[in-house]
């Protein structure tokens, strides 16, 4: 019997389900998502374990150390985008999804898929720290809020990776 992967879920619905999951993150936390902060947390926490005097003599380091018990790797963010990761196996695991490949067009290799891939992620994380936010936390919890600056940050991100996808989509078809 051959194993099928399960269809995915009706993109109409997945975004309910994830209004109703920042909504509950406005409810209990009183703050809306973003998962650049779980990265930011990352690479803080690991400064502080490498060289913890420049971490705490730092004025921007120092600050994630005096807050509270002083581990910035105990944001509530880390832990949020832990459950993301974990939710996401879940349910690939559950579909029939899970597994291992790079998804690219015909007419590019597979490190050159991975390494625009890289740079793309790189590129985003970088403009998300100068924009204060990534797309989930700058952009969704912004608009949910009525934010102007959350539909301005969610049109730059759409309307650029539009602009964008025109140079990059031969790499992708026939």
């Amino acid at each position: 019997m051959e194993n099928k992967p399960k269809p995915y879920m009706n993109p109409y619905l997945a975004g309910f389900l994830l209004g109703l999951v920042l909504l509950a993150a406005y409810f209990i936390t009183g703050r809306g998502l973003g998962a650049s902060g779980a990265a930011k947390s990352v690479v803080i926490e690991t400064i502080g374990r490498v060289s913890p005097e420049y971490a705490h003599s730092h004025p921007f380091y120092s600050s994630f150390f005096a807050e509270g018990d002083g581990r910035p790797m105990k944001n509530w963010l880390v832990y949020l985008t832990l459950g993301m990761l974990g939710g996401a196996f879940f349910s690939g695991f559950m579909s029939g999804r899970a597994g291992f490949s790079i998804d690219k067009g015909p007419k590019i290799s597979n490190m050159v898929r991975l390494s625009f891939a890289l740079a793309g992620g790189l590129l985003f994380g970088l403009g998300s720290q100068f924009g204060r936010g990534c797309t989930s936390g700058a952009a969704l919890s912004g608009m949910a809020t009525l934010s102007a600056a959350g539909f301005v940050t969610m049109m730059a991100i759409f309307g650029t990776g539009y602009v964008i996808a025109y140079f990059f989509r031969k790499l992708w078809i026939n």
